[in-house]
């Protein structure tokens, strides 16, 4: 993983580095801004130094868990990643919950029933769903929220937020929350029906389902042991790539639905230039993606008897 960690922050750094102008330039365009000054405010922010030092003089600093200044908001990167982190964190949860609650229920059902009326409608709506782009989605339904009034248009939460109770910041925070919720969770619960239907129907045609059939077993003990146990696998590799897409996934939802996250965070950070602004949300989506990564990997050991990692290190 630190290899790893040390290649991504190099690619991210020299690509940033090959955009034409940075964010002094519209400065230096400015004629009541004096070169003195703006040489002043690139020492200040790190801008001074050739690439390598200021790449090596960053990496040293985010061992000391300083992920350096932002030059456009003027405050430490930690600082403003810390005050999106919550937003974007409930809302990828919370559509992570929703999408999988009721993916791989539905998944199951067709998947015992193939080519079924509602296999064929919910396949329909599947595929409509994983066609549908998340930002089309998202201005239908700002649109259907100005015309009813049933929810914001924008925003995490109200302008009165802070004087509200606990249970009122909650249920404010839930208002906001339903609508980029169900655009986030409407292409991803599309796709994940139809992997668990492809799964199921794959693994029911396998050797041990047919043995277990024979054996006499009951059809409840074959699908939740022997097939939905097999078929849950791929889904544990998956979930493991849901902790890196926290920040990629929210991104442009967050951008079309004026919500404070980390995604449209990175996008400001990108259209402004700011380097340590955009390094920072690389990292912090880097490490969660090798971290779901390493923590599918450790259940998959738990759910799947064929992988045993000592008798791996043992080939080795």
């Amino acid at each position: 993983m630190i290899p790893l960690l040390f290649g991504i922050t190099l690619l991210a750094f020299l690509i940033i580095d090959l955009a034409p102008g940075d964010y002094f330039s519209t400065l230096k365009m400015n004629p009541s801004i004096s070169p003195d000054l703006i040489h002043q405010m690139e020492l200040q922010f790190g801008y001074g130094d050739p690439l390598p030092i200021r790449y090596f003089k960053w990496l040293w600093r985010v061992l000391h868990l300083d992920l350096g200044l932002s030059v456009a908001y003027r405050v430490k990167v930690v600082d403003l990643i810390g005050a999106r982190a919550l937003n974007t964190v409930i809302l990828a949860a919370a559509s992570m919950l929703v999408t999988w609650s009721l993916a791989i229920p539905i998944g199951i059902a067709v998947a015992l029933r193939p080519n079924s009326f509602a296999d064929r409608v919910l396949s329909f709506m599947a595929f409509f769903g994983m066609s549908l782009p998340n930002f089309f989605l998202a201005f239908l339904l700002m649109f259907a929220a100005l015309r009813t009034g049933w929810f914001p248009i924008g925003g995490s939460f109200s302008v009165d937020y802070d004087s509200l109770s606990v249970s009122g910041k909650i249920a404010d925070r839930l208002h906001h929350l339903w609508l980029p919720m169900f655009v986030l969770g409407i292409g991803g619960m599309a796709s994940l029906m139809r992997l668990m239907r492809a799964n199921i129907l794959e693994i029911k045609q396998a050797d041990y389902v047919r043995t277990a059939r024979a054996k006499g077993l009951s059809e409840r003990v074959v699908v939740g042991k022997h097939i939905l146990r097999n078929a849950l696998n791929p889904f544990i590799t998956l979930a493991g790539y849901e902790l890196g897409n926290l920040l990629g996934g929210a991104a442009l939802v967050e951008a079309v639905m004026n919500l404070q996250g980390l995604g449209a965070l990175m996008l400001d950070g990108v259209r402004s230039l700011d380097v340590y602004l955009v390094m920072g949300s690389v990292l912090i989506g880097s490490v969660l993606l090798l971290m779901g990564n390493l923590l599918a990997d450790l259940a998959l050991t738990l759910v799947d008897p064929r992988i045993d990692f000592t008798r791996l290190q043992n080939s080795r």
